[in-house]
């Protein structure tokens, strides 16, 4: 499979589980809204995903596949499967220990997450009983990114790109299917996350039968007892990669802990803006970072420093185009986007107003967030892993002191905004650091276009506040409007605002469709 076509195929999976992500935020906010429970859920839910990185895509991924890859090519198909039966074994092993562990203190670990949640009676009560249903899901997914490792290293990417739907599909089944026959509709959803991790785990061990590298697991004593040369790579390979994913979850972990001691609501508020803010990055941010590395490796090994520094110029415009377009949609649609997605059954307008809030503040980053996407590949591209580890654990320190402050003024939002300021900060030390090197060095064709980009934004600012200025004026309240007007109204805005942006940059030669989809669908170079 070629370069492009593995992005697309991993693009496109993308897109379908974030689509049907927000289907189910849909009728998470339709079910629970941002009541207790949807607290303690998104709480529970939380819980796994703060070790995933430690034990799945962040660090065993990136350690496990090029290891995956020379073992295969010197000790054969056979050698390769016996080293990963090696490793799920021992994973399996670790993971089932530390499950067990975590499920036994689960009471104080759930203090610990969301302190604040002791205030109001039952909440952490519900929250540990949620979280242990939810938490062996780490167990399963961290399996499957091994899985999903040696799928990816033998050319195949279909069936690891579709299993985080699968998540989604199951939590919309629960929800739907199974919230009759429990207690209530978190409950379902619990189940439904619990439930998924075992579905992904048997899709992806029938896609790797399917693949020939089918393999069995080692006895505890044997896994423990005996570990090859190959295993100890893969763990020492692993530990920078624990260190930085580390310093993500804190963040993470940190953000939980505040919001915790706001009120009722807030972990509801800030999670279904979060997921909002996410789709730009989850799908052009992550999709130019994939597109920029193997190119700036590849030329900066051969020496070739002008060719590497126009390709990240190309890539930071990308950034720049889609994420000021983006972040203008998100803060004067915040309040419209929010109330048709998510504003029926439990989700009120009363929930609507603070999640708008929360999403215009986390915007306020989104630029930021996609440029360091294009500016960390250089990095790595050097064999720099360091740095932006540097970088981001100076950023949990300035989040932590901006989430302190702010909260005191604007609660929830001052913690989206304590995020959103945070990104800049690191997006700035990205660029001083690699102009500090010698490294960095914006083109005149970029400083020429990124101006028309700016104006062709402002025109797009223009154009949405002046409709919803009118829609205001003619509807006055368009969007409790009945049926699916405000969801028509709103994507004839998207629409028009689309058109109007990108009418703007080809009118001011911002951008040129040409070049910008060779950089985007470009092969690699033959060697």
């Amino acid at each position: 499979m070629s370069l492009i076509k593995s992005i697309a195929t991993l693009s496109g999976f993308t897109l379908l589980s974030r689509l049907i992500g927000f289907l189910r935020d849909i009728l998470i906010a339709r079910f629970l809204g941002a009541t207790m429970l949807a607290d303690a859920f998104f709480v529970a839910l939380r819980f796994p995903n703060l070790f995933r990185s430690l034990f799945a895509e962040g660090t065993l991924n990136v350690s496990f596949v090029p290891l995956f890859s020379q073992v295969m090519k010197e000790k054969g198909k056979e050698g390769a499967k016996q080293f990963a039966k090696d490793a799920f074994s021992l994973l399996f092993y670790i993971l089932l220990f530390f499950t067990l562990v975590i499920e036994l203190i689960m009471p104080w670990a759930t203090l610990v997450l969301a302190p604040g949640f002791e205030e109001i009676p039952g909440k952490i009560e519900v929250t540990t009983y949620l979280s242990r249903i939810t938490f062996p899901f780490l167990m399963a997914v961290s399996l499957v990114s091994l899985l999903s490792g040696i799928l990816n290293s033998v050319g195949k990417f279909a069936a690891a790109a579709f299993a985080p739907s699968i998540l989604n599909l199951m939590m919309i089944l629960f929800l739907l299917i199974g919230t009759p026959f429990m207690e209530n509709s978190a409950q379902a959803l619990a189940w439904g996350v619990f439930w998924a991790g075992v579905c992904e785990f048997l899709w992806l061990l029938w896609n790797v039968y399917k693949a020939g590298f089918f393999f069995g697991l080692k006895g505890p004593f044997k896994t423990l007892c005996h570990i090859s040369r190959e295993l100890k790579t893969l763990f020492k390979r692993m530990l920078p990669g624990v260190f930085g994913s580390g310093v993500y979850q804190i963040n993470l972990f940190l953000d939980t802990f505040f919001v915790s001691f706001v009120g009722a609501g807030a972990v509801s508020w800030l999670n279904y803006a979060h997921h909002l803010f996410q789709l730009p990055i989850g799908i052009i941010g992550v999709a130019v970072g994939t597109a920029l590395l193997p190119f700036l490796s590849r030329y900066l090994h051969e020496g070739k420093y002008q060719k590497a520094l126009h390709d990240l110029n190309r890539g930071l415009e990308v950034s720049l185009v889609m994420s000021i377009a983006s972040m203008l949609g998100l803060v004067i649609l915040a309040v419209p986007i929010v109330s048709v997605l998510f504003e029926r059954g439990a989700f009120t307008f009363q929930e609507t107003i603070p999640t708008a809030r929360a999403l215009q503040a986390f915007a306020i980053g989104l630029p930021a967030y996609m440029l360091t996407k294009a500016l960390a590949p250089f990095f790595y591209a050097r064999g720099d892993t360091k740095t932006p580890v540097k970088i981001a654990s100076l950023g949990v320190s300035i989040n932590a002191i901006l989430c302190i402050i702010f909260m005191q003024f604007w609660g929830h939002v001052g913690i989206a905004l304590a995020t959103g300021i945070t990104v800049w900060i690191n997006a700035f030390q990205y660029v001083f650091l690699l102009r500090k090197k010698g490294d960095f060095k914006l083109d005149i064709l970029f400083k020429y276009r990124s101006v028309r980009i700016l104006i062709s934004g402002g025109v797009m600012a223009v154009f949405l506040l002046v409709s919803v200025f009118f829609l205001n004026n003619i509807y006055q309240n368009w969007l409790h409007l009945p049926h699916f007007i405000p969801f028509i109204l709103l994507s004839v805005l998207i629409f028009g605002a689309m058109i109007t942006y990108f009418g703007a940059l080809l009118l001011m030669k911002g951008i040129r469709v040409k070049e910008m989809k060779r950089f985007l669908t470009r092969k690699k170079e033959p060697v």
